[in-house]
């Protein structure tokens, strides 16, 4: 959760709260949220409650994404949680859920980039945004992104003067990739079969079909927002704990991520992980998200990494701020 002002074309952070309640543990098994699930993330919106009460918030939205979407009882537990705290959550579609990851990284693109592939792997899906920035002057690609709307029909969309050349939201994130090939116990075995299995996954994607090569590597520009990333970012600056200020918008090189990645591929992943703060339940996850980014690193080299500590809160508020018309000035 995140409480902020604006301030500004920015917002000010007033308040924030994270917990990893593990929503979608034993979703890819059973098909369902698990009890025990449901009870964490219930105990940990009733603390969102009672923030959203005590900092007097007026407007506010609360969203679920892809755990709740294949859920059975996805609609049961969004039901309980509005009578245990509340909160009404609203079930986003994947293409919001895109929609919002673009607006959150909208300040970090480059303004010279005429191609970007906006990456946002999650808990349980992952999305994958290509857009064609080539008609907009480079000091109005920010803005564009800002104010961009993505519907269902993947391609040809035109809006603000960007070209969505394609978009999906591939079924599979952290949680639910690692919980597909947990039985296996090497570290590069697992690594490569979830590599292939997400390559195979994301197959239909217009880039992928097309082979779309940054051979103009100059105006190409990759922008990844996760836990994965961020986690790669802290490990490359050698970081004992973890540092928003330094790691949101920090540049990396494909070679840098590899490096870092084939530290994590060691025979003491875990502890390597754990140098950086992260919990060791943790671990696991953070090798499922390298194998996603290495996947696409594979497809799409590139010198041009752009690492954002920011995703759907911030799309939110950037969002809703701007319809209110609460930001203002240069963006």
């Amino acid at each position: 959760m995140l409480v902020a002002r604006p301030d500004g074309a920015h917002f000010k952070i007033v308040d924030a709260f994270s917990k990893s309640v593990k929503l979608g543990r034993e979703l890819e098994r059973s098909g369902a949220l698990s009890e025990a699930a449901i009870r964490r993330t219930i105990a940990a919106l009733q603390v969102c409650a009672s923030k959203v009460k005590r900092n007097r918030v007026t407007r506010m939205r609360m969203v679920a994404t892809e755990a709740c979407r294949r859920a059975s009882n996805g609609e049961h537990f969004l039901r309980q949680v509005t009578r245990q705290t509340g909160l009404k959550l609203e079930m986003i579609s994947p293409a919001e859920e895109a929609r919002l990851a673009v607006i959150s990284c909208a300040p970090l693109v480059d303004p010279m980039a005429e191609q970007v592939l906006v990456i946002d792997i999650g808990g349980g899906s992952t999305e994958l945004i290509w857009l064609d920035l080539s008609a907009l002057a480079p000091e109005a690609r920010s803005r564009g992104m800002m104010t961009l709307s993505i519907d269902k029909n993947r391609t040809g969309q035109a809006a603000h003067g960007i070209r969505v050349v394609d978009w999906i939201s591939v079924p599979l994130g952290v949680a639910t990739l690692h919980e597909r090939f947990s039985d296996v116990r090497e570290v590069r075995s697992r690594f490569a079969l979830m590599s292939c299995y997400f390559e195979d996954e994301m197959a239909e994607f217009a880039p992928y079909m097309d082979e779309m090569k940054p051979d103009y590597l100059d105006q190409f520009q990759m922008i990844g927002t996760s836990g994965t990333v961020t986690t790669v970012g802290a490990a490359h600056l050698g970081l004992s704990r973890y540092d928003r200020s330094v790691v949101d918008g920090m540049t990396l090189s494909a070679g840098q991520i590899n490096d870092v990645i084939e530290g994590f591929l060691g025979t003491d992943f875990k502890g390597r992980i754990g140098q950086l703060g992260i919990g060791l339940d943790r671990a696991d996850l953070v090798l499922a998200g390298a194998a996603i980014l290495q996947t696409l690193l594979r497809i799409w080299p590139t010198d041009r990494l752009r690492v954002a500590d920011r995703g759907l809160r911030e799309g939110m508020l950037y969002s809703m701020m701007g319809a209110d018309g609460a930001l203002k000035g240069p963006r």
